[in-house]
């Protein structure tokens, strides 16, 4: 390519373009010192632990859907196929569990929440998000939160199709909150006004979750 062309605009470069103009999602990444990388009441492990309700969902390729829906200007009710033509991203990022287990530099490969959003299109109105599992689990952050920059809806892992017990073929990856807002198995993903408890916020979690902060139960 010369000097004087200019490349074509990529989808995340318009994207991130508009929602400069008008003020979402930008919240950027916290920048902390190696020293602050492990969030504090946490250990380091070299697994990945497996923890869920107790039901892990048996879920096909072929009847694999995911919808999306609520406060947004176009509705999507999308297929494998659909979703992977999306186009693929891949973030390394680490990962908190409230149970105070945290794993380093994780490689995941899926969809970018925000290459999502530019689809859906969400209007003024949505503020938050409620995600809701193929077994039945929800929970809940703000929009900004599943729009942060390494937020990903993964189907890979270290180069892997993500695995039915880890919350294949599909979950979210939200690195910046405790673990149990990345729900596995994701089905549906509703933009919402206000603030809306899922599952475990419903049985004394916080509505939030950050690992730093320790905001692991609603009175931390």
């Amino acid at each position: 390519m010369s000097d004087d062309q200019i490349p074509t605009d990529s989808k995340l470069t318009t994207s991130k373009r508009r929602w400069a103009a008008e003020g979402k999602f930008l919240t950027g990444r916290v920048s902390r010192p190696e020293t602050e990388r492990l969030p504090p009441g946490q250990h380091l492990v070299k697994n990945w632990p497996v923890l869920d309700l107790g039901v892990q969902p048996q879920i096909s390729l072929s009847s694999w859907r995911l919808d999306v829906f609520g406060f947004v200007e176009k509705l999507f009710s999308l297929d494998w196929a659909a979703f992977q033509a999306i186009g693929q991203s891949t973030h390394v990022s680490d990962i908190h569990c409230v149970t105070t287990w945290s794993r380093y530099d994780n490689r995941w490969e899926g969809v970018s929440t925000r290459d999502l959003l530019d689809l859906v299109m969400p209007t003024a109105e949505a503020h938050h998000v409620l995600l809701t599992s193929y077994d039945g689990y929800t929970t809940n952050l703000p929009l900004a939160d599943f729009a942060a920059e390494y937020a990903i809806l993964a189907t890979a892992w270290e180069g892997q199709p993500l695995t039915g017990e880890h919350g294949g073929p599909m979950r979210l990856v939200v690195p910046h909150l405790y673990f149990w807002k990345s729900a596995k198995w994701l089905n549906r993903i509703e933009l919402i006004g206000a603030d809306r408890a899922g599952f475990w916020e419903k049985n004394g979690y916080h509505m939030y979750g950050d690992p730093w902060r320790e905001q692991r139960y609603s009175d931390d």
